[in-house]
């Protein structure tokens, strides 16, 4: 005989407990992304694909895309996969004329010899404008707001 029966009631009750199942979804898809690697984490969930087939489509490596989830900057050459893997640009248009051209170039992730060509400008000139070294003059400002202008969602 079992020490546990011998001395319980024979009277068998028979429960039945429900407990409604409530999936929680991770804080990445409930929280408002932050970061860029907040973006990317968030979107490669909602796929349901895992690091190493988001770092597949976008040529890099699977430890690339921890690091990038990790909210370490992504590298300006892949910043263009990046937003197409998204399907936004999370980066914000700024207001400021030589921030926006540097936005530009970030985002389509130019060289300042590839950005030289696109502007028929001088890279280092662009180099020059975009550190704060100097700023262009009046007639120079005009240039790169029209170029920016004709491919800038305003």
């Amino acid at each position: 005989m079992f020490a546990f029966t011998y001395n319980s009631s024979s009277v068998k009750l028979a429960y039945k407990i429900e407990v409604p199942l409530l999936i929680q979804l991770p804080k990445e898809l409930t929280e408002v992304p932050i970061s860029l690697g907040d973006h990317l984490r968030r979107r490669r969930l909602e796929l349901g694909l895992y690091q190493k087939n988001v770092a597949s489509r976008l040529g890099v490596t699977t430890s690339t895309i921890i690091n990038w989830e990790k909210s370490s900057r992504v590298t300006f050459r892949y910043l263009p996969g990046v937003i197409s893997f998204l399907g936004y640009n999370p980066i914000p248009l700024p207001d400021d004329l030589m921030e926006k051209l540097a936005w530009y170039k970030q985002v389509n992730g130019l060289t300042f010899e590839q950005l030289g060509a696109q502007m028929s400008r001088d890279p280092e000139q662009l180099a020059d404008w975009l550190s704060g070294r100097c700023y262009p003059c009046r007639r120079n400002r005009e240039k790169i707001d029209f170029f920016l202008r004709e491919r800038l969602p305003m």
